[in-house]
């Protein structure tokens, strides 16, 4: 025994014992007590550090129960009365939207306003007379169809306006299902699904299919609803030059070298390109997509929202025009907007590729299904383009007979035509300024001229149709955000809804304006 340790006297002795067992005899009285000593004698013959731990976060929990409560405003600054009327007196509050720039109220001006139904000769607000249109994808007039009108009238009066409800939920009835079928059938696919909003069709189906670490190798003159859908996807994306099928093998070998070099996985590709081209007017060689596409084991998407209706013998698009098998082309999409005279969109392919989109297509999981009237209309178009397909090639010479007037020898020195090939069957084309007319005119203290002045010259070419009797339109973009906007221009869509002669005249009209226009142009 340590000499300085102090030994207890009896009486201490007897004190301890006594507390400790009267402390024993008050913890044994408490319900369950002898669970929690169990407990605690185990835990520290077992694992010393678990009840260290235990009593950190005991103390912890109490000091953070007694400490004192945080209120949001406790560092608010306290204004005086006079402060808080001096900040409101000099508080400016922005607009609601920037306002509008010298080219967008020209725009929203130079906008022209329909009265009434649409039709090959509409009426137009500042106009006596109705106008030649020259502005809309009505190319086989079936607007004017009484068959088509009579048929959607009763089905918007059985069905009503819409089901204002997703297909997957209860937006799809039997029509849905029937121009789902009639769509499958006029191209040949074993299946086809529809969606509510043609511009959201190829949108949705493209990330549907393609997500991040997949590739796409895409035509770099796509339009724009093909370039969100791309963007959506957050794939690795490469650009091939317009329709140029020796610089899409090129892309191809490159990512097929750099696959071997870098061992990359193997992931879900891809090519993207769009049948008839909505910027330049020209078709893509769909033979050689598909020999490139089977050489490099990709998987092709077509959007044929422009070829739908209008190319082919049957005006199935593409695949009818070259008589490829529509099971070569992975996926189809296309619009029931234009030639079928509807609206939305449509995606045809192998029943697995529609049963994943009704799942994982977003614009067909959280839209609104179709009005029933529309897809009554549709389905009675495709009929009715099947039963008549003289239309077709009618349809074809209307738009070689207008592009042959505009090939004039003394239209040459003003502009260019998209495309320039007469042989073209596409209802519509693009007249574009020559880069060396713009050239020839600059002023002294220019380098180039502005595309809002390029846009002026051709606005006043429209105007000069419209006064002539004649409706034409500058193609519109979403200049700031397309990958790269096309030069200005002016589309001119053909229709069977004009006669001959009608068609000529129009032809003639829009010529001469040209000639006036760009002859006086900054002279």
């Amino acid at each position: 025994m340590d000499s300085n340790t102090v030994p207890l006297t009896e009486e201490q002795a007897e004190f301890i014992n006594s507390t400790v067992s009267s402390l024993s005899e008050i913890i044994a009285a408490v319900p369950g007590s002898h669970l929690v000593i169990s407990y605690l004698k185990n835990a520290y013959q077992n694992d010393p550090f678990r009840i260290a731990l235990e009593l950190f976060l005991v103390f912890f929990a109490i000091k953070y129960i007694m400490s004192a409560k945080y209120k949001p405003h406790d560092n608010a600054v306290k204004l005086t009365e006079k402060e808080i009327d001096e900040l409101v007196e000099e508080w400016q509050p922005e607009p609601l939207v920037p306002p509008l720039s010298k080219y967008d109220k020209f725009n929203m001006e130079k906008t022209p306003v329909i009265m009434g139904a649409q039709s090959v000769k509409p009426k137009i607000v500042g106009h006596a007379k109705p106008l030649m249109n020259l502005a809309t994808t009505n190319y086989l007039n079936l607007l004017a169809s009484e068959q088509i009108r009579e048929k959607a009238i009763s089905t918007l009066r059985q069905y009503g306006v819409g089901s204002c409800g997703p297909p997957g939920f209860y937006g799809t009835i039997d029509v849905h299902m029937d121009l789902e079928r009639d769509i499958a059938q006029f191209l040949g696919t074993e299946q086809a699904i529809i969606y509510a909003q043609n511009f959201s069709a190829v949108s949705s189906v493209i990330p549907a299919f393609s997500k991040r670490g997949d590739i796409l190798v895409v035509d770099d003159s796509v339009s724009f609803s093909i370039q969100k859908g791309v963007q959506i996807s957050r794939s690795i994306v490469k650009w091939y030059k317009h329709n140029d099928m020796g610089d899409l093998e090129r892309v191809l070998e490159e990512i097929r070298l750099e696959d071997i070099a870098h061992k990359r996985r193997l992931t879900r590709r891809f090519i993207v390109s769009e049948g008839l081209s909505a910027n330049v007017g020209d078709i893509a060689p769909l033979p050689k997509l598909v020999e490139l596409k089977k050489k490099f084991k990709y998987r092709l998407i077509l959007d044929e929202s422009q070829s739908i209706g209008v190319l082919g013998s049957r005006g199935a698009g593409l695949t009818d025009y070259f008589g490829v098998p529509a099971a070569d082309v992975d996926i189809i999409v296309g619009s029931l907007a234009n030639a079928l005279c509807a609206s939305g969109g449509f995606c045809a392919g192998s029943e697995e590729i529609v049963d994943h989109q009704r799942l994982s297509g977003l614009a067909y999981c959280f839209s609104a299904s179709m009005p029933a009237m529309l897809a009554v209309a549709a389905s009675d178009a495709i009929k009715m383009i099947q039963d008549q397909p003289v239309h077709l090639l009618e349809l074809a010479e209307r738009s070689r007979s207008f592009r042959s007037v505009l090939h004039h020898k003394s239209l040459e020195p003003y502009i260019e035509i998209q495309p320039s090939d007469l042989k073209n069957p596409a209802p519509f084309f693009h007249i574009r300024i020559k880069p060396s007319f713009l050239q020839s005119r600059l002023l002294d203290h220019e380098t180039e001229v502005t595309r809002e002045e390029q846009e002026y010259l051709l606005q006043d070419v429209v105007d000069e149709c419209a006064y002539q009797g004649v409706l034409v339109t500058r193609a519109k973009y979403v200049i700031e955000q397309e990958r790269a906007c096309p030069r200005p221009s002016i589309k001119i869509s053909v229709t069977i809804g004009l006669t001959k002669k009608e068609n000529e005249k129009a032809a003639s009209i829009v010529k001469n304006a040209l000639i006036k226009v760009f002859s006086r142009w900054r002279k």
